[in-house]
């Protein structure tokens, strides 16, 4: 697949004077493993310059928490609350070298992300509402994939997993881990995964490396959040379900414990009836 010359010219020295001086918004963690959810690691802000060369070291001279630190950039647009992350735009020296793969329609476009990590670095398990590629530019990657129909199995805090450590979970606090099949792959310069939407994925950086992720409106754009930069948060319609599905369980507190069981279970039941897939198995 033709990326164009990226895969080639960012080196640390090319991506260093092509950008500059630039300030970046960065997270800096003391530990390989981020977990979003208890928010183990800082936000800082580096010349991007400085950044680069900070991200590709093992141990720093000069450092904020620690000598060994992992350092992650997710772009983000120019006001993070209102604009989505497109290299065009925050990366434009960059951008003329990137050959963004066909694969949909050019108004379907949402977002183009850079990400450059440390090597070690572990993103937490989660999934997007989106399909996206995920291109390697530079470096090595391992990601891990779990299909939406193991959600059950992976402890959810809305749309990340409570299980931080996918390869030695601890099965006491989360014994139905194992129930979830993993699927698994390894992403070398120049390859390119699709992602599909509600697939859950934990990434590991296994060298310094480049990435771009590519996102695109694959439902009817009213189907998506209008406040979404990110791309992840749930449609419009599936927010709803919820917000009623709450109301609902909260009506069911007014019920003695026995009522309160039985009706759930019958809430439950008409779920699975209604919108459950009948190929689920």
């Amino acid at each position: 697949m033709e990326l164009g010359t990226c895969t080639t010219k960012w080196t640390v020295d090319y991506l260093s004077q092509a950008e500059g001086s630039k300030e970046v918004k960065i997270h800096v963690s003391a530990v390989p493993q981020m977990d979003f959810l208890s928010k183990n690691f800082v936000y800082r802000t580096l010349p991007f310059d400085v950044f680069v060369r900070r991200a590709a070291e093992v141990k720093h001279k000069e450092y904020f928490l620690s000598e060994d630190e992992k350092y992650y950039l997710r772009s983000v647009g120019e006001d993070a609350r209102k604009d989505v992350a497109d290299i065009r735009k925050q990366f434009p020296i960059l951008a003329e070298d990137v050959q963004i793969p066909e694969y949909f329609e050019k108004e379907r476009f949402f977002s183009s992300v850079f990400r450059i990590s440390s090597a070690g670095l572990q993103l937490w398990t989660h999934y997007d509402v989106m399909d996206n590629f995920l291109i390697q530019v530079t470096g090595k990657k391992r990601v891990v994939l779990y299909s939406p129909r193991d959600a059950p199995y992976l402890y959810l805090s809305g749309t990340k997993s409570q299980v931080l450590d996918v390869d030695n979970p601890d099965l006491e606090k989360y014994p139905l881990f194992v129930k979830a099949k993993r699927y698994q792959c390894f992403l070398e310069a120049g390859d390119v995964l699709f992602i599909p939407a509600l697939w859950f994925h934990n990434v590991i950086s296994e060298e310094f490396g480049v990435a771009l992720n590519v996102f695109w409106k694959h439902l009817p754009a009213e189907s998506y959040d209008k406040s979404d930069t990110y791309g992840n948060k749930d449609p419009t319609a599936a927010s709803r379900a919820i917000q009623i599905l709450d109301r609902a369980l909260k009506t069911l507190e007014e019920l003695p414990e026995e009522y309160r069981d039985f009706y759930a279970r019958r809430m439950v039941l008409r779920i699975q009836e209604k919108a459950y897939r009948n190929d689920y198995g």
